[in-house]
């Protein structure tokens, strides 16, 4: 292992001055308003592998507030969103939600979240604890808090080592990869030389056959508008910027550095060295898993997913350097409250109890995601050194001076989100040329403001 975990958990530990959090309770118990009465909140989240982890949780929480159960519900990111939404007009949503920074302003300006502030400041809640300032990106310029830190991600090459070691290709080769839009890079040649055509030639041979092409070099989704594991790793290594800063909404998917990011991807994919974007319907996972792709980008929080699949070995390694340096999208998830719950005094408890260092060691002792607190990442650290695994490279990430840029939080998330899904699918689809396409779209999307 290059790094070991407790030098990596010493280089996070230097992010923040470690606080606990301070409540009306320390621990989050002591639930106002109920009256003695048992009272069920509904809490969801789309993660099936965090489930164990938050059941944990919730059990703690319950046993510490013997008047407030939790029941936990999940559903699949793509039915996520759509059922929240067709609830909370219902008036049947959940008390508490997993929230992510590329929604929650819609769900705010449509006065469907609580304000949290108050509580906040009633209950005396120690903001300063959490890493990289991720309390910030749930707080409004007008001083409004839509929701409380619980976590945090990076982006990494994912790669299969039996692929790697078969090609000769060492860890610290794929560690140390460079990328630029105009030659690729040793990025570039790295997965010509991890594409296969039927005849065995890979993508280096001049006859490499892209038309007949059976394990490709790379797999990429196309149609995430953020790209957080698609292009943003690539694009923001140019020194390109979705955006001028947080909330601002003068997007920039029509600069030159983007537009030949994207091209080089479509380059990438017509020459048969990335995935088909027909392909990738079932997700970049599947792709990978099945072993038609040599690397992938991908998140944290798919660690413990792609290294019990079963089938092969896999490996982390941080994304290529560009000209701007080597950067990663840092997202953060939250909780937060529906503004039409019935118990928002128990809710608020169960999101502050979420939000503290006891809640954050449970959910980080499970190895699934890097809390938002650094005693909990300590907790996930030391599980994935007793499993085995090497995550140095989201670490590295996370703590490399100007190595992570944040997630655009911007209004009219959905319909931006609508207009660049269409937009990718034509540009990979063949159906329109990438400058005029993403020109195009750029003007429709600061239309919306």
């Amino acid at each position: 292992m290059k790094k070991s975990f407790a030098v990596a958990g010493a280089m996070l530990a230097g992010l923040v001055a470690m606080m606990g959090v301070s409540c009306s309770k320390k621990d989050g118990s002591g639930a106002k308003g109920s009256g003695g009465k048992v009272v069920t909140i509904k809490y969801e989240l789309w993660d099936s592998n965090q489930l164990p982890a938050y059941q944990a949780a919730a059990d703690e929480f319950t046993r510490r507030n013997p008047n407030i159960k939790v029941e936990i519900a999940q559903l699949g990111w793509d039915d996520y969103w759509t059922g929240l939404q067709t609830e909370m007009i219902g008036g049947s949503a959940s008390d508490v939600f997993t929230d992510h920074l590329a929604k929650y302003l819609d769900f705010a300006n449509k006065n469907q979240l609580v304000d949290l502030a108050p509580y906040i400041k009633r209950d005396n809640v120690d903001m300063s604890i959490y890493m990289n300032s991720l309390e910030k990106l749930w707080q409004t310029k007008d001083g409004k808090t839509y929701g409380l830190p619980k976590d945090w991600d990076t982006i990494c090459i994912v790669y299969n080592k039996d692929i790697t070691d078969k090609a000769g290709i060492s860890h610290d080769e794929l560690n140390n990869l460079t990328w630029n839009y105009n030659d690729g890079g040793s990025f570039e040649t790295m997965i010509r030389k991890l594409s296969i055509d039927a005849a065995g030639r890979n993508g280096l041979d001049p006859k490499f056959d892209k038309n007949n092409v059976v394990q490709y070099g790379l797999v990429l989704a196309h149609s995430d508008d953020r790209g957080q594991a698609q292009y943003s790793g690539l694009a923001c290594a140019t020194g390109w910027m979705y955006t001028d800063g947080l909330y601002d909404w003068n997007y920039h998917y029509d600069d030159p550095r983007f537009i030949s990011t994207i091209k080089w991807m479509k380059k990438m994919q017509d020459e048969g060295f990335l995935t088909p974007y027909t392909e990738t319907s079932n997700g970049t996972a599947a792709v990978f898993n099945s072993q038609k792709a040599a690397l992938v980008f991908d998140g944290s929080w798919m660690i413990g997913s792609y290294k019990t699949n079963g089938v092969f070995e896999v490996g982390f390694a941080r994304l290529p350097e560009g000209s701007a340096g080597r950067k990663s999208m840092i997202n953060g998830l939250g909780d937060s409250i529906w503004v039409g719950s019935k118990h928002k005094e128990e809710a608020w408890e169960w999101v502050k109890f979420l939000a503290s260092r006891d809640a954050q060691e449970i959910i980080g002792s499970y190895g699934v995601v890097f809390p938002a607190i650094q005693t909990g990442v300590d907790k996930a650290l030391a599980t994935y050194k007793e499993k085995g695994y090497d995550v140095s490279a989201f670490t590295d990430e996370a703590v490399a001076p100007n190595g992570t840029f944040l997630y655009p939080i911007v209004d009219h998330s959905v319909e931006i989100g609508q207009i660049m899904t269409r937009t990718f699918d034509q540009i990979f689809l063949g159906e329109k040329d990438v400058e005029s396409a993403l020109k195009e779209s750029n003007a429709q999307v600061k239309a919306l403001f």
